[in-house]
């Protein structure tokens, strides 16, 4: 199948033109993690360089992040970076131990600790920048996708020391804390909001919020709590026009408030199917997502089957970004992601 003609530039790309509600020449497609694990290429440079390390390599980032553009012909760029990368910029003791996540060496756990914690400057980011600037001139008229980590997440690991299922040292603090939660927030949602602006200033051409743990609230909680400081990142970007991604897991019932949150493209996990996601957002924004990642393993007539599902379902949005409900697998096979790409461009071409 030969490939659709591309656009000029990143701002007028079928994945910016789709974020907006705009006509599409094709449905655009990225996956979430598509830079990383699941290829070889990528396993070969990362071999001896520890992540955090990788992340604040310009060169590295830049090769990472283009890898799977050229192996799988997807429709942007998602920059290779870690939802802590900010806080440890800033001077915050975090390990990423393999097979566990990051590990914070000093948690969270008072409200001397909050008041601690030291602030992101933008002096700091000159080698995020300049990956940026690099990817954005071998991107050509492919869009960068810039990153960061939502406040809710980033405290859920601050809080708790690393990764937890239940969260629960999180939401006790959230509850007990109210005043120092509210600072925590607000400190990290500046800390977001100054690692995406680097980027767009840099040349990303959309930005991804991601609130991975959102989906352990209930939604009044997610209102009062956490909503706002969501806001707050967004309303950091200011005038820059840029498409606005917001993405959790678990979150079908806070899906509107994702939305109001100054999203511009709500994110769907796979739990929910796309059309009902469509109803509960509402028509002035558009989605992402939603193969269930582990489909990706099983065989082909059913990785199709469920691609289709998806692509018609996706008819009910005002536009529709393929992806993921969540990031792509260590053991997927590569070449599976390459013919996801290519059916959904051959299902939804003009």
């Amino acid at each position: 199948m030969s490939p659709a003609p591309v656009s000029a530039s990143p701002a007028d790309s079928d994945l910016v033109r789709a974020a907006r509600g705009l006509p599409v020449s094709r449905t655009p497609v990225w996956f979430m993690r598509q830079a990383g694990r699941s290829l070889p290429e990528y396993r070969a440079l990362r071999a001896g360089t520890a992540m955090l390390a990788a992340c604040q390599d310009p060169d590295l980032v830049t090769e990472i992040t283009l890898q799977p553009v050229r192996r799988h012909q997807v429709d942007a760029a998602i920059l290779f970076s870690d939802i802590v990368l900010p806080l440890v910029v800033a001077g915050v003791d975090i390990e990423i131990k393999p097979g566990i996540g990051p590990v914070v060496a000093n948690p969270v756990r008072t409200v001397a600790d909050v008041d601690a914690l030291p602030d992101l400057a933008p002096e700091q980011l000159g080698f995020l920048e300049t990956a940026v600037r690099a990817l954005v001139a071998e991107l050509g008229p492919t869009p960068l996708i810039g990153f960061a980590g939502a406040p809710f997440t980033l405290a859920t690991y601050l809080i708790e020391g690393g990764p937890s299922k239940e969260h629960a040292r999180t939401k006790a603090f959230m509850y007990a804390e109210p005043e120092a939660w509210a600072r925590l927030l607000e400190r990290l949602s500046r800390s977001a909001a100054t690692f995406l602006r680097a980027q767009v200033d840099s040349g990303a051409s959309a930005v991804q919020l991601f609130d991975s743990w959102a989906g352990v609230l209930s939604a009044a909680d997610y209102a009062e709590r956490v909503l706002p400081h969501s806001r707050a990142v967004f309303d950091g970007l200011g005038e820059r026009d840029v498409p606005r991604i917001h993405f959790g897991v678990g979150t079908g019932e806070l899906l509107p408030l994702i939305g109001d949150a100054g999203a511009d493209v709500v994110g769907v996990d796979w739990r929910l199917p796309l059309d009902e996601a469509a109803r509960r957002v509402g028509p002035g924004r558009s989605l992402q997502g939603n193969l269930d990642p582990a489909v990706l393993l099983a065989d082909r007539d059913t990785v199709e089957r469920e691609v289709r599902r998806i692509v018609r379902q996706a008819e009910a949005a005002r536009g529709h970004i393929f992806n993921l409900g969540h990031g792509v697998l260590p053991d997927t096979d590569p070449d599976v992601l390459t013919r996801v790409a290519a059916l959904v461009h051959e299902l939804t071409a003009e």
